[in-house]
């Protein structure tokens, strides 16, 4: 039977097995009615009634069941409507209400099965209703949620399967790039704000070469040397393995001159791949993700990732640093009507790919407690076991694109993840396989907190573009933006590199006059030996005396003057605190 034939009616009392009102959540007129007086009794005006008209519910039982589960009675967002038995029934719609968004959720399926279509979906009901949303574009195809969507044929045929009234619309954006690379407003971080522990993933560092460059942060952070830039780290690692910083690295304790090397190694490679754009200033204000439209639809900020989609470990982890930007900055909210912020992770497999233990507790002790700062998180991957379990068990909803079983790793990862779904009434690892394009299965969570029904789901068509914008049209985007001209230019003040700099011009220079003193004073005792022992030279300094008088002990000073009681404290990751 296709999808356009009518659905055959249920009994008129049919109800689902847990007693759920059947009628429940359903569009009017599919419960039982009769009208008044429907005897087929002449009425008081003489003329005789109509017999009774009793419609039955449009839906069988276990549909009923299943779209009872949905019927929400706050603000929530239509995601689609549900398929049984290989029909899909516009009189039940799948919705996630709009306070659970941020128990976070996991968006999931194989290459070309929706997922980025289905992210849009969210993305532009979320601004609809005044949230903020912050999506990485890796493709480059999601510039189009900023302009309204073209109507045709297939859009038309999924909107009326789906019972939805579709309208082109074009909703708030804003284009990001990181370090400037590609189209969008320059999105950067300081090596400081950034921290050891999301450093060390990007420089692809163990776990003891991640525990020595902590070592080395926390020495720089005690000196006042700030790390704005890669340069800014290498000069304080350069410093920290030459013939004078010897005895500061053995204070720091733990952190070998090998290591130290390997380090400086990293870095230099990381550098020479053009990596050094991402880091320096002016630092991104993660702030600047929570703003609305001035029409009070929530602004969805863009990251535009095509040209830099060859680094992966460096844009996920430029992600997670603007999540534990956001968890650091944000005080507690508890339960909000609507989420802060909706952010979205794509790609999030190359997140935890090689991550360490102190990364991955991090990680989940961040998607944790931000659901109390108002802030959701859906990671976007292609199966949940990409995704460590502990973070797993914190995404209450659900949304699952089709997956291949092609080898036994695939069947296996098949099995694996039906069993991560809630009891359901569908074989699921046979429709796991068999969902169509634009279709997933859903669970979410109600509005009290308890997993819906697993329900097969026909996603609704987004109404903006299903695909990028023009470059000319992104360009002007960006440029005409009001915050273009805050972060388009980097900015290269003094800190670690310039501060080291100066110390070793002025330790080379006292180490010349010393040099030239020295001769001086060997001359003398000669000229004196010559002439009898007369003309004595005045005796030598004391050593203190000279390292006092010293140029470069008198610059160390005002330097831990200055920064006396300003140790940079740390967060979770180990980025600063503002």
């Amino acid at each position: 039977m296709s999808d356009s034939e009518p659905i055959p009616a249920g009994p008129a009392n049919a109800k689902p097995s847990t007693g759920v009102d059947a009628g429940a959540g359903l569009t009017p007129g599919t419960a039982a009615s009769s009208t008044p007086g429907g005897t087929g009794e002449a009425s008081p005006t003489g003329t005789t009634a109509p017999e009774p008209v009793t419609t039955a519910p449009a839906l069988p039982a276990p549909a009923l069941e299943i779209a009872a589960g949905y019927a929400f009675a706050g603000p929530a967002l239509d995601l689609g409507a549900l398929v049984w038995d290989g029909r899909c029934l516009p009189d039940a719609q799948i919705r996630i209400p709009l306070g659970m968004l941020n128990r976070h959720g996991l968006v999931a399926g194989a290459t070309g099965t929706g997922k980025t279509k289905t992210l849009q979906l969210i993305a532009e009901q979320l601004a609809a209703q005044g949230v903020p949303v912050f999506l990485a574009d890796i493709k480059g195809d999601v510039s189009g949620i900023s302009a309204a969507g073209e109507p045709g044929h297939r859009v038309s045929q999924r909107s009326a399967e789906v019972g939805q009234e579709w309208r082109a619309t074009g909703f708030p954006s804003e284009f990001y790039a990181l370090g400037g690379i590609g189209p969008g407003i320059p999105l950067r971080a300081t090596i400081t704000g950034f921290g050891p522990v999301l450093l060390s993933k990007c420089l692809q560092l163990n776990q003891t070469q991640e525990q020595s460059l902590g070592l080395i942060f926390h020495y720089a952070d005690q000196k006042g040397l700030e790390l704005v830039d890669l340069k800014d780290l290498r000069a304080v690692v350069t410093f920290l393995t030459s013939d004078e910083g010897k005895q500061e690295l053995k204070t720091i304790g733990g952190l070998s001159t090998a290591t130290a090397g390997v380090i400086l190694r990293a870095l230099t490679a990381f550098e020479q791949q053009g990596m050094g754009d991402f880091f320096g200033e002016p630092e991104f204000d993660s702030s600047e993700l929570l703003r609305t439209a001035p029409d009070g639809r929530g602004l969805v900020s863009v990251l535009e990732l095509p040209a830099v989609q060859d680094k992966p470990h460096l844009f996920s982890t430029f992600l997670m640093w603007l999540l534990a930007d956001l968890f650091q900055d944000l005080p507690e909210v508890g339960d909000v009507e609507k989420p802060k912020l909706v952010f979205f992770f794509d790609e999030a497999h190359l997140l935890f790919s090689g991550a360490s233990k102190a990364f991955l507790e991090a990680i989940t002790q961040t998607v944790r407690l931000i659901r109390s700062k108002g802030v959701g998180v859906f990671f976007v991957t292609q199966t949940p076991k990409d995704v460590p379990s502990d973070v797993l068990a914190q995404l209450g909803n659900r949304v699952q694109h089709a997956l291949r079983a092609f080898t036994p790793d695939d069947q296996k990862a098949l099995k694996s993840t039906a069993r991560t779904f809630p009891h359901s009434a569908y074989d699921l690892e046979e429709l796991l396989t068999s969902l169509g394009t634009g279709e997933a299965v859903v669970t979410v969570l109600s509005e009290k907190g308890a997993p819906t029904p697993v329900a097969a789901t026909r996603l609704r068509a987004p109404e903006s573009l299903m695909g990028p914008i023009d470059a000319a049209a992104l360009d002007k985007a960006v440029k005409e933006s009001a915050l273009y001209s805050r972060y388009a230019n980097a900015v290269d003040r003094e800190s670690a590199y310039e501060k080291l700099t100066a110390q070793e011009a002025e330790t080379q220079v006292r180490k010349d006059a010393e040099a030239q003193a020295a001769e001086a004073a060997k001359a003398e005792k000669a000229a004196a030996r010559g002439s009898g022992g007369r003309g004595k030279p005045k005796e030598d300094a004391s050593v203190v005396e000279q390292v006092v008088s010293s140029g470069i002990f008198k610059s160390l000073a005002r330097s831990v003057g200055t920064q006396l009681g300003r140790e940079i404290s740390r967060s979770l990751f180990g980025t600063r605190r503002r």
